[in-house]
């Protein structure tokens, strides 16, 4: 059997199956999620973290391209309790370590009860303990990786369904999902995604009917030039985020946002809409959240579990955002209607819907 060994913050080594050689460092954190695996292994919000799968059994209905959200695999390595051989096969040709045969109960708890913490990991024939500890000990905070954007974003514009008849959208890409981009050309959007670190001239050369902030991993004070541009833009252009896009819009219009102690991630966090009384299923995959919006957003939504801004709208500007994933591959769809919202606030007010009277 191949050695395998995971240096957790603190100093517990955990020892278990090697499935895919090499060693890493990372943010170690957790999905609660029990499918959707190719889905969460291509998040770009998983960059610089070691993802733990709390589910048994991660590959019973293998690897499919067309399931990825990005071009790659994001985490710099994947604890399981069973791994099967197409998904090691996978991360061992992604070049991505992969330990199974873990009590992941046991690592679940220990993030639950310290928070998201550092760990090394080292897998291979010859591979010690050391190996993963010098792994740990190289490894730095999520708020020290300053440059976390440019490893997950595009380098040059590209433009995705051209020739729509709908608005026309400049995504600020800091590691989009690639289902964000198709939930918006579903709905005759033409997308224009720009780099994370995109200028007032980048998105003037697109004139776009809305701004659109992404998902994407790390700490969103890191995001300095996507801050900026929803300062430039919010009093001239509707704005939307998603993720860490919620948070860089919060910080832009005088928000503040903190790290969460081990994030949400998973597919089933219930999320409450504080205007219909409704709870929604919603997929999430995030380490910091806004924990005050400031004088110019409102809280629309929250989690059910602890509270947190799970929605923003603008107070006197057309803002909306969401800390969740509404386009969700592989699902729950519960929250797909954000985009018709967002592309609805692009529309002059006098071809706006009308709510129908009870």
């Amino acid at each position: 059997m191949t050695a395998a060994y995971v240096a957790l913050e603190g100093g517990h080594v955990l020892e278990g199956r090697g499935r895919a050689p090499g060693t890493a460092r990372g943010e170690l954190v957790f999905t609660t999620a029990y499918t959707g695996y190719e889905e969460s292994l291509t998040d770009p919000s998983y960059e610089e973290q070691v993802l733990t799968f709390s589910y048994p059994l991660i590959g019973n209905y293998g690897v499919r391209e067309e399931r990825f959200e990005s071009d790659r695999v994001h985490p710099r390595a994947v604890l399981a309790r069973e791994l099967t051989g197409d998904v090691a096969e996978w991360l061992a040709e992604e070049g991505v370590p992969a330990v199974d045969h873990l009590d992941t109960r046991e690592v679940v708890t220990d993030i639950r009860d310290g928070g998201a913490m550092k760990c090394g990991i080292a897998v291979g024939e010859d591979v010690t303990e050391e190996d993963a500890l010098a792994e740990l000990e190289a490894c730095k905070a999520m708020s020290d990786h300053t440059e976390i954007g440019e490893q997950v974003s595009v380098a040059e514009p590209t433009v995705h369904g051209e020739g729509g008849d709908g608005q026309t959208v400049a995504l600020i890409d800091c590691g989009v999902k690639g289902s964000i981009v198709d939930s918006l050309v579903a709905r005759d959007a033409t997308v224009h995604v720009l780099p994370h670190d995109a200028t007032p001239a980048d998105v003037d050369a697109v004139d776009p009917d809305v701004l659109f902030i992404s998902n994407g991993p790390g700490d969103p004070e890191n995001y300095e030039a996507a801050v900026s541009l929803v300062e430039e833009y919010v009093d001239d252009l509707p704005v939307a985020g998603i993720c860490l896009g919620q948070q860089i819009v919060s910080l832009a219009l005088g928000g503040t946002t903190e790290k969460m102690a081990f994030g949400h991630r998973g597919v089933n966090q219930p999320v409450l809409d504080l205007e219909s009384g409704q709870v929604v299923m919603t997929t999430q995959n995030h380490g910091y959240t806004v924990a005050d919006p400031g004088d110019n957003l409102e809280v629309s939504q929250i989690n059910v579990n602890d509270d947190t801004p799970e929605g923003l709208v603008g107070s006197d500007c057309p803002v909306i955002t969401r800390q969740y994933h509404p386009e969700a591959n592989p699902g729950p769809h519960d929250t797909l209607d954000f985009f018709d919202d967002v592309l609805a606030m692009a529309e002059p007010e006098s071809t706006r819907a009308v709510p129908a009277d009870d």
